[in-house]
């Protein structure tokens, strides 16, 4: 697991590959992540935005970036946490991702940027 605190939120992520949606045959390897947003401020923060930059062991760079993370734009009370599990697919065995959250205090409306830490993606095999 990798963590990271920017602008007081804290997020964690781990990484798990998913075997079973994979079919390194045809160059597709797929995993999950879980992420955990804890917020450390004083004030609620509402996640407005994501976006992330993923990177193939292959060198091919990919941008996603929309609103909220899945479907939702979640409000984060001070002290509070909120956690959700996603999935990216690669065309490699490794792999890395990393972005940011557009974020809004929600006491005086101000838009900040929170930082997602850099974590990789690699298939279990690849680490023997």
């Amino acid at each position: 697991m990798v963590s990271k605190i920017s602008e007081g939120i804290e997020v964690s992520v781990e990484t798990f590959y998913q075997a079973e949606y994979s079919n390194p045959a045809n160059h597709e390897f797929m995993f999950a992540y879980r992420i955990t947003i804890e917020n450390h401020n004083l004030f609620a923060v509402k996640l407005l935005q994501r976006k992330w930059y993923i990177l193939d062991g292959d060198g091919q760079n990919r941008e996603v970036e929309g609103d909220g993370v899945v479907g939702v734009q979640p409000v984060i009370e001070s002290g509070k946490q909120f956690q959700y599990v996603s999935g990216c697919n690669l065309r490699t065995e490794i792999g890395r991702m990393h972005g940011q959250y557009k974020m809004e205090n929600l006491h005086n409306k101000a838009i900040f940027f929170v930082n997602i830490p850099p974590f990789e993606m690699i298939v279990p095999f690849k680490m023997n």
